[in-house]
């Protein structure tokens, strides 16, 4: 008896429990704390993170800033800034970690994508 109460209980708390999953970027802290910036600097509630097709491998990501979520946008907040991720884009950015690097002659968000299987010689593009 007490192993069929106890399986039903632990059934109906796994039905109930809410799924946590894994946002689809990690932000470094160099990266939250740049968007932090031009977030504020523009007065705009979002950064909204892409792809388009371009250069020589097909894909390039693409940030532009955003007022509202759109319907099918993922909203990832990471260290207080917040997200969107274009629906088209989401399987190209799964499990990548956005930063920020800053060096005498440049200064860029780069993107480390375990999903890509290549990117061309200028960085410019990538491919899943």
């Amino acid at each position: 008896m007490v192993h069929t109460s106890l399986a039903a209980f632990a059934a109906a708390v796994a039905r109930a429990a809410p799924r946590l999953r894994k946002a689809p970027i990690a932000l470094s802290d160099a990266a939250a704390e740049r968007i932090r910036w031009l977030l504020e600097k523009r007065n705009k509630e979002f950064l909204r993170l892409g792809v388009k097709r371009r250069g020589c491998n097909g894909l390039a990501y693409t940030l532009n800033y955003a007022d509202e979520k759109q319907k099918f946008d993922e909203l990832v907040e990471d260290q207080g800034v917040r997200i969107l991720i274009e629906p088209t884009a989401i399987m190209h950015v799964l499990g990548t970690k956005m930063d920020y690097i800053e060096d005498r002659l440049k200064s860029e968000f780069i993107f480390i994508n375990p999903n890509s299987k290549g990117s061309c010689g200028c960085g410019e593009s990538f491919t899943t």
